[in-house]
């Protein structure tokens, strides 16, 4: 599996934890403004990483950690020099030199993925992309210790968490440049090892890397001061995938793409849909990426299907739509595209799936495909087919997409619509608060999994009926849970019953982890809703909904909020015909 995607709309953080649930091998390249760093995996575990500033590498880390000497560096240094194409790791050459133990190693191993992934955190704007190694086991991992071998893996879960703890604390204080080292005399010891232009990332430079694919080269001068020259990107692009084209054709393509990307669109809101591509054609993936950056549009692209569902599952909860993008290829008759597609359609109700074929597929699915449910079938420029107009025929294809990608919405739930004029009209003939919470309950149990109202006391909230959280949502309400929150700091309950606002959104709160979490259980997505109803400008409930075990599914909170505040009114003019009736002293 490769994929590729930007770190703006698919950050860091998911990155990683995709690469850890897939147990995938392989390099990760993190590309910026300010230069790449790489980050290592093996089976979803961290082996390495290389700093985009090369002079944090393994050994300047083990230096400042006080863990060797810099005479000790040097020996190793000198060692590994000597041995030529036989030098091992430099950790692995300090481990037996009786240098540095296992733990020692793991620590500095650590530390420099976590300023790596620091590093990144940082960056205003990036992409990355995926380069997966063909061998399970490098080469030279022989050079370690069996027990070693078994465990230099480093949890990608584990590091991630104390990179953010990091990152968190630093910009808290303002100390976050002090994690980096300063750049250091061209003399250092830990830098001053030679590094040619032409030479590849190698063990030394990446620590405990040891993939036989890695073929990317890294200046011996600090990275950060390269330009990005997006020209080279694209041209790379186009010349692997058209060796044969003539240069005037290439450089037709080449032009429009940089174009692209020297020109975004002046459109500054944010993305509403995110774009999902699969594909075998590396070069059809390289131009609707250009393309979709220059609409400002969310964009991730891999040629497995494998881990689908996560970046699906992340666009959701970032109330993004996603659309799918099947690319069936030339040869192919379309039994598998057209069953993956059914089987996202009915795990993901919500996703649009478009195919994209060129006149050989279209021939053979197009209409079994429409039948099924897909949106639509998008022609595509194809080598195979128009041979000699294939790039008029790209720059064609690639002058509409943006356009039409942009236009994909969601298609608004009727029922929700009708439900919500139920509702609406149902509150005109209530007047007690138990009543009128029941229809706001029931209203938000439409469109989440699970939901439970709370009354408001002084100082906690007790729970009452629910929807789906004690039985199946079909079943309706529930009696009373009764049990109670303390309306604590730092709480979203807090804040919402303060306020008076909806809520809708994820974030940590200890509230909802160690107390109510532990009454209904934790829901798959930590994405939740709370509506408050108020009566007299006090919030007396307060309406709780969650996804429960199913994925995101994005809610109109609109009308929630419509309708919480159209209950409140109903809830007044109940009050107030009352308190008219039971005399002026009511009041």
């Amino acid at each position: 599996m490769s994929f590729n995607g930007d770190l703006e709309h698919f950050p860091l953080v998911d990155v990683i934890q995709m690469l850890h649930m897939t147990s995938k091998t392989g390099v990760l390249y993190l590309k910026s403004p300010k230069g790449e760093s790489q980050l290592v995996f093996h089976e979803g575990f961290f082996v390495s990483a290389n700093h985009l500033n090369n002079s944090v590498r393994i050994g300047k880390v083990l230096v400042d950690m006080d863990a060797i000497t810099t005479e000790q560096l040097n020996l190793a240094l000198l060692e590994q020099q000597e041995a030529g194409k036989k030098r091992k790791p430099l950790i692995a050459t300090l481990i037996e030199q009786g240098t540095i133990d296992k733990e020692t190693a793991f620590n500095g191993l650590e530390k420099l993925i976590e300023m790596t992934i620091v590093e990144v955190l940082t960056w205003a704007s990036g992409t990355f992309s995926l380069d997966v190694a063909t061998a399970s086991v490098c080469d030279e991992y022989r050079y370690f210790p069996e027990k070693l071998q078994q465990d230099i893996l480093l949890n990608a879960q584990g590091v991630l968490m104390e990179s953010l703890r990091i990152y968190d604390e630093k910009m808290r204080d303002g100390t976050l440049s002090k994690i980096f080292f300063a750049e250091e005399a061209s003399g250092d010891a830990a830098s001053s090892a030679p590094v040619s232009d032409s030479q590849e990332i190698t063990a030394d430079l990446l620590g405990l890397d040891t993939l036989d694919t890695i073929t990317r080269k890294i200046p011996d001068v600090f990275i950060g001061l390269k330009d990005h020259d997006p020209v080279d990107e694209h041209r790379q692009a186009v010349t692997k995938a058209l060796p044969e084209t003539t240069v005037d054709q290439q450089e037709r393509l080449v032009s429009y793409l940089t174009k692209l990307s020297a020109s975004p669109t002046a459109d500054s809101t944010p993305p509403v849909t995110a774009i999902i591509l699969l594909t075998q054609d590396q070069l059809l993936s390289h131009a609707i990426t250009t393309v979709c950056k220059h609409e400002n549009l969310f964009v991730f692209a891999s040629d497995e299907e494998l881990g689908l569902d996560i970046v699906i599952e992340q666009s959701l909860s970032r109330d993004l739509h996603p659309v799918l993008i099947i690319d069936i290829p030339h040869d192919s008759n379309g039994v598998q595209s057209l069953g993956l597609m059914r089987q996202k359609t009915s795990a993901y109700p919500q996703v649009s799936i478009l195919f994209a074929a060129c006149c050989e597929a279209w021939r053979a699915i197009s209409m079994e495909a429409l039948g099924a449910g897909t949106r639509a079938i998008i022609p595509r420029p194809c080598k195979r087919c128009h041979e000699d107009s294939y790039v008029t025929q790209m720059l064609t294809f690639l002058s509409g997409m943006g356009f039409y990608l942009k236009s994909i919405l969601p298609v608004p739930q009727a029922e929700v619509g009708h439900q919500f004029s139920t509702a609406f009209n149902q509150l005109k003939a209530l007047s007690e608060p138990p009543e009128i919470a029941l229809v706001m309950l029931q209203f938000a149990a439409l469109q989440f999994e699970r939901a439970l109202t709370f009354v408001v006391a002084k100082s906690e909230v007790i729970a009452e009926k629910s929807i789906g959280v004690t039985a199946d949502k079909s079943e309706g309400a529930s009696p009373p849970l009764m049990f109670r929150i303390p309306l604590e700091k730092q709480s979203v309950l807090l804040e919402v019953v303060e306020k008076g606002r909806l809520y809708y959104g994820q974030r940590n709160d200890n509230v909802l982890t160690n107390i109510l979490y532990k009454e209904i259980g934790a829901p798959r997505s930590p994405k939740v809703m709370m509506v408050p109803l108020i009566s007299r400008g006090k919030v007396i409930a307060v309406t709780y909904a969650d996804f429960g075990a199913k994925p995101v599914s994005p809610p109109q909170t609109n009308l929630l909020e419509t309708l919480a505040q159209h209950a409140g009114s109903i809830l007044d003019n109940a009050l107030y015909r009352k308190s008219i009736e039971n005399g002026p002293d009511s009041l």
